[in-house]
């Protein structure tokens, strides 16, 4: 009997933390079955996303270390994925410690570290400060402009 194993995230701006978590959960059996948060989910849980779904998971489901990647459409799904996938370990990121722990009446439930340095979180807050200050270059740039167009007048 194959040991499947069985995890959700979002995957948005995928990163190598991501990877490097799920090649980990994959090590643990025989097959990695993972749930990619549909975008009406993660409106539900106030998460907005830059990547659109249809590419989040195309992007999880190419990867190697993924057997089958699934739509992740609301937080009850869990227990009947472990049924319909008949999964062993349900694994998700340290960051999530203990919020599952529920499910451990139907299959082991771990917890893995993450990769230092990196996350999705992170990863947004440097595009918005980035953002940011190419926004205040930009006004800058225009206020040099018309000062000097208000100097030809």
């Amino acid at each position: 009997m194959k040991r499947v194993i069985l995890t959700y995230g979002t995957f948005d701006m995928f990163h190598i933390g991501h990877l490097n978590l799920l090649k980990r959960l994959r090590a643990l059996g025989d097959e990695l079955y993972v749930g990619v948060s549909t975008d009406e989910f993660n409106a539900l849980k106030n998460k907005r996303t830059f990547i659109a779904f249809e590419s989040r998971i195309k992007i999880v489901s190419e990867l190697r270390c993924v057997t089958h990647a699934f739509p992740e459409e609301n937080w009850d799904q869990k227990e009947s994925d472990i049924q319909r996938f008949n999964a062993v370990i349900f694994g998700m990121g340290s960051d999530w410690a203990g919020k599952f722990d529920h499910l451990k009446p139907h299959c082991a439930v771990v917890y893995l570290d993450r990769t230092e340095g990196v996350s999705s979180t992170e990863l947004k807050q440097s595009v918005a400060a980035f953002q940011q200050n190419k926004l205040k270059e930009v006004i800058e740039a225009a206020e040099y402009l018309k000062m000097l167009v208000d100097s030809l007048s």
